[in-house]
């Protein structure tokens, strides 16, 4: 028999301190994308989306330039 295991809270920041977080995960990664290596029109991308539960944490996030970000919610 399968037990339903309870959700993990997820975590949402308030908004000055999700600032905060990307300007560290900006630090962290360099102020560079992390697929292309762009310096330029640098954004903040949830690798498990917040629409699928996915946490505002620094090991969710990565530094992606806008075009790299646009592709990756293409495909």
């Amino acid at each position: 028999m399968t037990s339903i295991q309870p959700k993990h809270p997820v975590v949402r920041l308030e908004p000055d301190s999700y600032a905060q977080l990307c300007l560290e995960v900006l630090r962290r990664d360099r102020w560079q994308c992390q697929y292309c290596g762009s310096l330029e029109n640098l954004q903040i991308h949830h690798k498990q989306f917040r629409s699928r539960s996915g946490a505002d944490t620094e090991d969710n996030l990565i530094t992606l330039c806008a075009k790299c970000h646009r592709a990756l919610h293409r495909s």
